[in-house]
């Protein structure tokens, strides 16, 4: 009979009733729920649209006409600076040969004031005196330009300064390989050879 059957089953005790109870889902369970799926949702990492064509072309000639004005404005500079650096230059060498004749014209009046004594001196010792003061004057104004006459006659022959025009024998062994006459003075200006001495070197 079912009535004694029931009866030779074991019957559930109570901490088994509680367990069922508890796992039973409550609204306060379910809104967890819900907001944890949500979050989730919210945390997956958002897929990015693929970019137009038509968008790209357009940043990348963007992007061209930034670098094509940057160019062109360097290049304007650099035009600006090399135009100005080329009259600089040229005022430079303007006046430093302004600055040469200048220094040269009262030199020129004296030859002309001794030109125009020959006819009223009787001797030639005051002419000679005249054209004296007149070369140390203008070797004076040379100098302060930095012309400098270059040494010779009795050194060594240097091809850095000398031009040899003729080798003779040497008068004495001391003189062998050494200058022994200078034909045309030599001068170099601020260092620099601007006329090479012609000379004769002794062998």
């Amino acid at each position: 009979m079912k009535i004694f059957d029931n009866m030779g089953k074991p019957r559930k005790s109570k901490p088994e009733v509680k367990e069922t109870l508890d796992n039973v889902a409550t609204p306060e369970t379910i809104h967890a729920d819900t907001d944890t799926a949500a979050e989730a949702e919210n945390n997956k990492p958002a897929i990015e649209e693929e970019a137009k064509p038509e968008d790209i072309i357009a940043e990348l000639n963007k992007k061209c006409q930034d670098l094509n004005d940057k160019f062109l404005r360097l290049y304007s500079e650099f035009d600006n600076y090399r135009k100005r650096v080329i009259k600089e230059k040229a005022e430079l060498s303007k006046n430093a040969s302004e600055d040469m004749i200048t220094g040269l014209l009262p030199i020129l009046d004296d030859f002309e004031r001794a030109i125009s004594s020959y006819d009223t001196v009787d001797t030639v010792e005051p002419l000679k005196e005249g054209t004296l003061l007149i070369y140390n004057k203008l070797k004076n104004s040379l100098k302060q330009k930095g012309v400098v006459e270059t040494e010779a006659l009795g050194l060594p022959f240097n091809t850095d300064f000398h031009e040899a025009i003729a080798n003779v024998p040497a008068p004495t062994e001391e003189l062998k390989n050494k200058i022994i006459d200078v034909t045309q003075k030599g001068y170099t200006l601020n260092g620099k050879v601007i006329r090479f001495a012609k000379v004769v070197v002794g062998n």
